[in-house]
């Protein structure tokens, strides 16, 4: 993979990252070849980036990384013993690798085009909308998210909704040698928090909403959106050129404006830059119209449930920043189908729907309940459970949305991590308990399941929410492979539906 010529040695890659000190000449001069924060990656010639974390001090990986040929030491942190001539302090550690990853690979961000999503809900599907409509412009594009990272033609696992600074210059820099142009990434609070976007170039900047979620990590509400807040403000970097943000969200509306930057609002309000009209939802997607600067667009999407009609209209905001033809918008929205675990069908030929969908958030799962109660007449099933190690303010309220909308509810486990997976339970049945709606626990969450879909008539909808994409289930020990969705299709192939399709 090419990078920058000019980088070639230690001073050069580190140009502009906060150092602490001077590096010393000899050190400075030391011939680059990569850089990595993971020691088991690490060649001759590499720079070796060890960072303090919750569980391990990457300090312990130094000597490893410097028998496997490092030239040097960046970290946050004081020099170990005996290594004080190969080690440079810096003021921020991420913040100096975001830098370093830049300077190596040639600020490929400059050229290439980033859009970035960021909110509570919505992030996902809003940026497979862009994504889709850029590819129907025409665009040799990337897409890097919670369920995958797609680099041009090619489909790559996620390891993190936002990876680290270097992984993002990585597939910037691979993409700009296949002859991309356009990047549509998720990017978390985390993310902004721990500054793994540092320094980047957006081009434009996405607002989707903000609800309850995270607190375990942020703590409170406004600690929450002043990360979401980094990304308009230039996180390091300038302020995106657009900012496209929901109007008709009470947090959209406290982001300011700041220099450089046009704001789009988006929303179904009369002074919404982009707004939606005729706004029509079925079993088989959405209709609307998407007015913008006097222009009407007619729209079909096979997404259902008026909240997409949000991340549409985020999707059409963002598309309207890069001044793309309404040809190419009304395409790319009516070619993007189904999105793995987000409001995704398990279709066996039975008379009732399932649906597995990530919702793990009770504004989220409040969401969820309503599209369904859209494309039923029947009752509404809902199976949920609460991460462990997460926000647990969250777990009553969760509780409550489920106990107030639906008509019988199944709780059970989620990803219980190291909690005990009944004390979860206990918290989100206080919300619960609240309303007089009919549920049972079920710990396991296979039984809960089946327990939920034996339960279902005709003409019902099982919802099985806080899962999504995933395809393991993370316990205190161990990480066990768990897809909702197959096990769903496992349940009702026992009950005897879909045994002769192909």
């Amino acid at each position: 993979m090419n990078r920058s010529p000019a980088v070639t040695t230690l001073s050069q890659l580190l140009h502009g990252a906060p150092v602490r000190g001077e590096i010393p000449p000899e050190l400075g001069a030391a011939r680059v070849t990569g850089l990595d924060y993971d020691s088991r990656r690490i060649q001759p010639g590499f720079v070796f980036f060890a960072f303090p974390g919750s569980r391990h001090d990457g300090r312990r990986f130094a000597r490893e990384a410097l028998e496997r040929g490092a030239v040097a030491v960046v970290s946050p942190l004081p020099a170990l013993a005996g290594l004080e001539r190969v080690w440079i302090e810096v003021a921020h550690g991420r913040q100096a690798l975001a830098l370093a990853a830049r300077n190596f690979y040639g600020a490929p961000d400059e050229r290439l085009l980033l859009t970035g999503v960021t909110g509570t809900n919505g992030k996902t599907t809003t940026c497979y909308l862009i994504d889709a409509v850029l590819r129907a412009a025409g665009k040799v594009t990337a897409l890097i998210g919670t369920i995958e990272y797609r680099l041009a033609d090619q489909v790559r696992p996620a390891v993190n909704t936002t990876p680290e600074s270097l992984d993002i210059f990585r597939l910037l820099a691979e993409l700009e040698q296949r002859g991309g142009t356009h990047v549509t990434m998720e990017v978390s609070s985390h993310a902004l928090a721990l500054e793994r976007v540092y320094g980047l170039r957006f081009h434009t900047a996405v607002f989707t909403n903000l609800t309850r979620d995270h607190l375990d990590f942020h703590g409170t509400m406004e600690a929450y959106f002043a990360a979401k807040l980094r990304l308009f403000e230039g996180a390091g970097g300038p302020p995106p050129k657009v900012a496209v943000v929901n109007g008709d969200d009470a947090w959209g509306r406290r982001i300011p404006d700041f220099v450089g930057s046009r704001r789009l609002w988006y929303g179904s309000s009369s002074g919404a830059d982009v707004r939606a009209e005729h706004i029509v939802a079925t079993p088989e997607g959405l209709r609307l119209e998407v007015c913008y600067e006097g222009e009407r667009i007619a729209l079909r999407s096979a997404l259902t449930g008026r909240p997409n009609a949000y991340n549409i209209l985020a999707a059409c905001g963002a598309a309207f920043s890069y001044g793309l033809p309404a040809e190419a918008i009304a395409r790319g929205i009516e070619q993007c189908r189904a999105i793995p675990g987000r409001f995704e069908r398990v279709e066996a030929g039975q008379p009732f729907l399932v649906i597995v969908d990530y919702a793990h958030t009770d504004d989220a799962l409040s969401n969820l309940i309503g599209m369904a109660r859209e494309l039923v007449r029947g009752r509404i099933i809902t199976v949920f459970g609460c991460g462990g190690d997460r926000d647990r303010t969250k777990r009553p309220l969760m509780g409550s949305v489920a106990g107030e909308l639906s008509d019988f509810v199944v709780l059970t486990s989620d990803n219980p991590r190291s909690e005990d997976p009944l004390a979860i339970l206990r918290e989100a049945r206080a919300g619960l308990e609240r309303h007089r709606t009919p549920f049972i626990e079920e710990p396991d969450r296979a039984r809960a399941i089946r327990r939920a879909i034996e339960e279902a008539r005709p003409g019902d909808a099982v919802l099985i929410a806080g899962k999504g994409h995933e395809t393991y289930q993370v316990l205190a020990d161990r990480v066990i492979p768990f897809d909702d969705r197959e096990v769903a299709r496992a349940v009702l192939r026992d009950l005897g539906y879909g045994r002769g399709a192909a």
